[in-house]
């Protein structure tokens, strides 16, 4: 599989990344609010984190500590197709520290790159990855609630979701939304490779 022609978003963000090509493909296809919110994510991520801390329930930290740990590998070199669980971890405002249970996500490539899909709950999200350097990619979704049908990154009226993705395990990826539109000021959302039964 090849990610599709987009290399990095220093022209977009130039504190996240180091130097490197961009065509611009999803320089024009993500929002200004969403530039900015990956822009000032490292700020976003280090307030969140110490809020959740200092106000999560202590079973609650101990589960973000470990969603929050590991050791990066490259995104690049790794076949992410297949069936993953997933939940989601909502840091700061109102939601304080709230880790979610485990849905069903899928990801798929389908020709023109990785796209992940959530399966199962009630908030729903789709959305592709691209390419941002060796062990990131950036992630740009959109949420459906309910019996929806599954939005597209901006179209109009859509829930836009914008994350930076990495792998943090083998068998594991973690998406760093910042900035949610509602609830939190950030939110974690893992994934934990299934592997099929006898494998």
């Amino acid at each position: 599989m090849t990610f599709p022609r987009i290399f990095t978003l220093v022209v977009l963000v130039a504190c996240i990344a180091g130097p490197a090509l961009a065509d611009g493909s999803l320089v024009g296809l993500l929002t200004p609010e969403d530039k900015g919110r990956l822009a000032r994510i490292d700020a976003t991520r280090a307030a969140a984190l110490a809020d959740a801390r200092a106000h999560g329930a202590p079973a609650d930290v101990v589960t973000l500590d470990r969603a929050m740990s590991g050791t990066l590998l490259s995104v690049r070199k790794a076949d992410l197709a297949g069936d993953w669980r997933c939940r989601t971890l909502k840091l700061g405002k109102s939601a304080g520290l709230v880790v979610y249970g485990w849905f069903r996500c899928r990801i798929v490539d389908d020709g023109a790159g990785w796209r992940l899909d959530k399966l199962t709950g009630s908030q729903r999200v789709s959305g592709r990855f691209y390419d941002d350097g060796e062990t990131r990619m950036i992630f740009a979704g959109a949420q459906s609630l309910g019996d929806e049908p599954r939005q597209a990154y901006g179209r109009p009226g859509a829930r836009n979701q914008v994350a930076m993705a990495v792998r943090p395990g083998q068998d594991r990826l973690r998406l760093e939304f910042p900035e949610p539109q509602v609830e939190s000021t950030f939110d974690v959302m893992e994934l934990e490779r299934v592997r099929p039964a006898g494998k």
